[in-house]
């Protein structure tokens, strides 16, 4: 097994762009934050090239109590028969970085189908996209974590571990935890920080009325040609048509091609 070392997260200061209650400031009670997850399509094509649009989210009900993030190196040993030692390690490189979090549901106010329908749409995250199964490919939608400045990598949902913990007296789960472990991309994305394997400084910026990738290029990096690279992160083939409302992704700094 390769070795493998578990980061937790502390969840105290809730911040992000899904937002409830009154404004923050000085002496103010800070605003409440909701994390999600934002889906995207994957590439036609089945690949793991730049993610397509945001098709879905999924919302957290209770923001996360911690998150844990694991990092593991592979390494590899030849042994020799009848050898009296083990042979040297040899680093082979390493393994996609794991994001764990918990979401947990509840509707014990309306006793209604939401709890079911949340897990449902977890469940669905680990299957195959209409779009990549018309195309015979067979890939699940790409994921990114968001809580406030806090923004995950882009990767795929591996594994989803759903408890119902109580029911109303038909036998509907009205309650339920589920453990989400989000798996990074083989391959390096756009936005991703390769080295680190940590949750990047990348904003989400929602698009107002007047915005330009070039100015929005040239407000985060100081160079207005950096807007390809906003484009490039987000899908988008029309630099001119940016429909207000809209979150972009703005990759770090140091991820910008100069």
């Amino acid at each position: 097994m390769p070795p493998s070392s578990p980061v937790a997260f502390s969840a105290a200061s809730p911040g992000g762009s899904h937002s409830a209650g009154g404004p923050s400031g000085a002496g103010a009670r800070p605003k409440l934050e909701r994390a999600y997850l934002e889906l995207r399509q994957p590439p036609p094509d089945g690949g793991t090239s730049t993610p397509g649009p945001q098709f879905a989210t999924i919302d957290f009900q209770f923001n996360p109590k911690e998150l844990s993030l694991a990092k593991s190196a592979k390494w590899e040993r030849k042994t020799a028969r009848g050898a009296s030692r083990a042979g040297p390690a040899e680093y082979t490189g390493p393994e996609p970085s794991k994001l764990t979090l918990e979401m947990f549901f509840d509707a014990t106010d309306d006793q209604g189908d939401s709890v079911v329908k949340s897990v449902e749409q977890l469940f669905s995250c680990c299957v195959p996209t209409d779009q990549t199964q018309d195309k015979k490919k067979g890939t699940p939608p790409f994921v990114i974590f968001h809580w406030g400045g806090l923004t995950g990598f882009v990767g795929f949902i591996s594994q989803v571990q759903a408890k119902y913990t109580l029911f109303t007296a038909g036998g509907l789960p009205i309650r339920a935890v589920c453990q989400v472990t989000i798996e990074e991309l083989a391959s390096q994305l756009p936005g991703q920080n390769p080295t680190s394997g940590a949750l990047t400084a990348r904003r989400v910026h929602r698009v107002v009325a007047g915005d330009t990738l070039a100015m929005l290029a040239f407000r985060e990096y100081g160079d207005p040609a950096a807007w390809r690279d906003i484009a490039e992160a987000n899908g988008i083939d029309d630099p001119m048509r940016l429909a207000p409302g809209r979150d972009l992704l703005l990759p770090g700094a140091d991820e910008i091609t100069r």
